[in-house]
Protein backbone atom coordinates (compact mmCIF):
# COMPACT_ATOMS: atom_id res chain seq x y z
CA UNK A 1 0.00 0.00 0.00
CA UNK A 2 2.84 2.38 0.89
CA UNK A 3 4.58 1.66 -2.44
CA UNK A 4 1.37 2.33 -4.37
CA UNK A 5 0.79 5.62 -2.54
CA UNK A 6 4.30 6.82 -3.32
CA UNK A 7 4.00 6.00 -7.02
CA UNK A 8 0.63 7.77 -7.16
CA UNK A 9 2.19 10.79 -5.44
CA UNK A 10 5.06 10.84 -7.94
CA UNK A 11 2.63 10.53 -10.84
CA UNK A 12 0.70 13.54 -9.49
CA UNK A 13 3.98 15.48 -9.19
CA UNK A 14 4.85 14.64 -12.81
CA UNK A 15 1.38 15.77 -13.94
CA UNK A 16 1.74 19.04 -12.04
CA UNK A 17 5.19 19.64 -13.58
CA UNK A 18 3.78 18.97 -17.05
CA UNK A 19 0.77 21.24 -16.55
CA UNK A 20 2.90 24.05 -15.12
CA UNK A 21 5.39 23.76 -17.99
CA UNK A 22 2.55 23.87 -20.52
CA UNK A 23 1.02 26.92 -18.84
CA UNK A 24 4.45 28.58 -18.87
CA UNK A 25 4.91 27.83 -22.57
CA UNK A 26 1.54 29.34 -23.39
CA UNK A 27 1.71 32.30 -21.02
CA UNK A 28 5.37 33.38 -21.37
CA UNK A 29 5.19 34.68 -24.95
CA UNK A 30 2.41 37.09 -23.98
CA UNK A 31 4.52 38.68 -21.24
CA UNK A 32 7.79 38.84 -23.16
CA UNK A 33 9.08 42.33 -23.95
CA UNK A 34 8.85 42.24 -27.75
CA UNK A 35 5.32 40.85 -27.78
CA UNK A 36 3.53 43.24 -25.45
CA UNK A 37 1.70 45.15 -28.22
CA UNK A 38 1.27 42.28 -30.70
CA UNK A 39 -1.81 40.23 -31.54
CA UNK A 40 -1.91 36.50 -30.70
CA UNK A 41 -1.04 35.36 -34.23
CA UNK A 42 2.04 37.58 -34.33
CA UNK A 43 3.12 36.44 -30.88
CA UNK A 44 2.91 32.72 -31.64
CA UNK A 45 4.36 32.99 -35.15
CA UNK A 46 7.62 34.45 -33.82
CA UNK A 47 10.49 32.09 -34.80
CA UNK A 48 11.99 32.02 -31.31
CA UNK A 49 8.62 31.18 -29.72
CA UNK A 50 8.05 28.42 -32.28
CA UNK A 51 11.56 27.11 -31.54
CA UNK A 52 10.68 27.11 -27.84
CA UNK A 53 7.63 24.95 -28.55
CA UNK A 54 9.64 22.50 -30.66
CA UNK A 55 12.41 22.37 -28.05
CA UNK A 56 9.88 21.45 -25.36
CA UNK A 57 8.81 18.26 -27.16
CA UNK A 58 11.63 16.11 -25.69
CA UNK A 59 10.81 17.48 -22.24
CA UNK A 60 7.18 16.36 -22.46
CA UNK A 61 8.14 12.98 -23.97
CA UNK A 62 10.55 12.48 -21.05
CA UNK A 63 7.80 13.33 -18.56
CA UNK A 64 5.48 10.85 -20.25
CA UNK A 65 8.15 8.15 -20.12
CA UNK A 66 8.72 8.85 -16.41
CA UNK A 67 4.96 8.53 -15.88
CA UNK A 68 5.00 5.18 -17.73
CA UNK A 69 7.99 4.00 -15.67
CA UNK A 70 6.09 4.77 -12.47
CA UNK A 71 3.22 2.71 -13.87
CA UNK A 72 5.57 -0.23 -14.37
CA UNK A 73 6.85 0.21 -10.83
CA UNK A 74 3.29 0.22 -9.51
CA UNK A 75 2.57 -3.03 -11.38
CA UNK A 76 5.76 -4.69 -10.02
CA UNK A 77 7.25 -4.80 -13.52
CA UNK A 78 10.39 -2.86 -12.67
CA UNK A 79 12.72 -5.57 -13.93
CA UNK A 80 11.42 -5.64 -17.48
CA UNK A 81 12.66 -4.53 -20.85
CA UNK A 82 9.86 -1.95 -20.95
CA UNK A 83 11.34 -0.21 -17.91
CA UNK A 84 14.78 -0.23 -19.50
CA UNK A 85 13.29 1.25 -22.68
CA UNK A 86 11.61 4.02 -20.67
CA UNK A 87 14.90 4.93 -19.01
CA UNK A 88 16.70 4.90 -22.37
CA UNK A 89 14.07 7.22 -23.84
CA UNK A 90 14.33 9.55 -20.84
CA UNK A 91 18.10 9.66 -21.33
CA UNK A 92 17.79 10.54 -25.03
CA UNK A 93 15.09 13.13 -24.33
CA UNK A 94 17.26 14.82 -21.69
CA UNK A 95 20.19 14.94 -24.13
CA UNK A 96 17.98 16.30 -26.92
CA UNK A 97 16.49 18.93 -24.61
CA UNK A 98 19.99 20.04 -23.52
CA UNK A 99 21.04 20.33 -27.17
CA UNK A 100 17.96 22.40 -27.98
CA UNK A 101 18.79 24.73 -25.08
CA UNK A 102 22.42 25.04 -26.23
CA UNK A 103 21.23 25.96 -29.74
CA UNK A 104 18.76 28.44 -28.25
CA UNK A 105 21.53 30.04 -26.21
CA UNK A 106 23.66 30.36 -29.35
CA UNK A 107 20.67 31.93 -31.11
CA UNK A 108 20.29 34.45 -28.28
CA UNK A 109 24.00 35.32 -28.43
CA UNK A 110 23.91 35.82 -32.19
CA UNK A 111 20.62 37.76 -32.14
CA UNK A 112 21.73 40.04 -29.30
CA UNK A 113 22.86 43.26 -30.91
CA UNK A 114 24.44 44.54 -27.74
CA UNK A 115 21.48 46.72 -26.81
CA UNK A 116 20.45 44.51 -23.91
CA UNK A 117 22.19 42.20 -21.50
CA UNK A 118 21.35 38.52 -21.95
CA UNK A 119 22.93 37.39 -18.69
CA UNK A 120 19.62 36.39 -17.11
CA UNK A 121 18.57 34.20 -20.00
CA UNK A 122 22.08 32.74 -20.17
CA UNK A 123 21.99 31.85 -16.48
CA UNK A 124 18.61 30.15 -16.84
CA UNK A 125 19.88 28.31 -19.93
CA UNK A 126 23.02 27.09 -18.20
CA UNK A 127 21.04 25.82 -15.20
CA UNK A 128 18.62 24.06 -17.56
CA UNK A 129 21.46 22.49 -19.55
CA UNK A 130 23.17 21.18 -16.42
CA UNK A 131 19.86 19.86 -15.07
CA UNK A 132 19.27 18.01 -18.33
CA UNK A 133 22.78 16.58 -18.29
CA UNK A 134 22.31 15.38 -14.71
CA UNK A 135 18.98 13.80 -15.67
CA UNK A 136 20.56 12.06 -18.67
CA UNK A 137 23.45 10.78 -16.55
CA UNK A 138 21.15 9.46 -13.82
CA UNK A 139 18.90 7.80 -16.41
CA UNK A 140 21.94 6.19 -18.08
CA UNK A 141 23.20 4.81 -14.76
CA UNK A 142 19.76 3.46 -13.84
CA UNK A 143 19.35 2.04 -17.33
CA UNK A 144 22.61 0.08 -17.07
CA UNK A 145 21.77 -1.17 -13.57
CA UNK A 146 18.27 -2.18 -14.59
CA UNK A 147 19.52 -3.84 -17.78
CA UNK A 148 21.96 -5.90 -15.69
CA UNK A 149 19.16 -6.88 -13.31
CA UNK A 150 16.88 -7.84 -16.23
CA UNK A 151 19.69 -9.95 -17.74
CA UNK A 152 20.29 -11.73 -14.42
CA UNK A 153 16.55 -12.27 -13.96
CA UNK A 154 16.13 -13.75 -17.45
CA UNK A 155 19.21 -15.93 -16.92
CA UNK A 156 17.74 -17.23 -13.66
CA UNK A 157 14.38 -17.87 -15.33
CA UNK A 158 16.13 -20.01 -17.95
CA UNK A 159 17.98 -22.14 -15.37
CA UNK A 160 14.88 -23.02 -13.37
Amino acid sequence: MKKKASTIFLKVVILIIGIMALIGLIRFPMTEGRAVNLDLFSIYSDPFILYMFVASIPFFIGLYQAFKLLGYIGQNQVFSLSSVKCLRTIKYCAIAFALFIVLGEIWIILANDGSNDGAGSMAVGIVTIFSSIITATAAAVFEKLLQSAVDIKSENDLTV
